[in-house]
């Protein structure tokens, strides 16, 4: 993978990931590294973030309540990547299922992308945020 495929993210910004287990793309993680300059960071930081990267799976439990949890460290224009599973991979979370969660959640999904080999990200943020831009 060359470069940063997540949108947005770039040098300076404050990187939180949720989720993290064995199956996440190690190149991707490395690319935002990259971009930021900074280590991620991880769910017990203390910091307000700019982007919350959030790895989720179909059996990880509820979305809503995963979205919820992750806009605490978030700055108040920050995004959310969600990531999941590709089409016809172990976990794969339907795309109807984010768009319900989404809102649900309170935010507005903004665009989807080819973020690894085995991994989708789809760009979360609040309304007020996607106004303000």
């Amino acid at each position: 993978m060359s470069g940063n495929p997540l949108a947005g993210i770039e040098n300076g910004q404050l990187v939180q990931e949720l989720g993290y287990d064995d199956d996440c793309d190690e190149a991707l993680r490395a690319a935002i590294v990259a971009a930021t300059g900074a280590e991620l960071l991880d769910e017990d930081t203390d910091e307000v973030v700019d982007v919350v990267l959030l790895w989720f799976r179909d059996d990880d439990g509820d979305l809503v309540d995963a979205l919820v949890d992750a806009i605490t460290p978030l700055a108040d224009h920050g995004v959310i990547w969600l990531l999941t599973p590709k089409t016809g991979r172990d976990g794969h979370v339907e795309p109807a299922d984010i768009a319900e969660a989404a809102p649900t959640a309170g935010f507005q999904q903004t665009s989807t992308v080819n973020a690894a080999g085995d991994w989708q990200g789809t760009r979360l943020v609040s309304p007020r945020a996607a106004r303000s831009k």
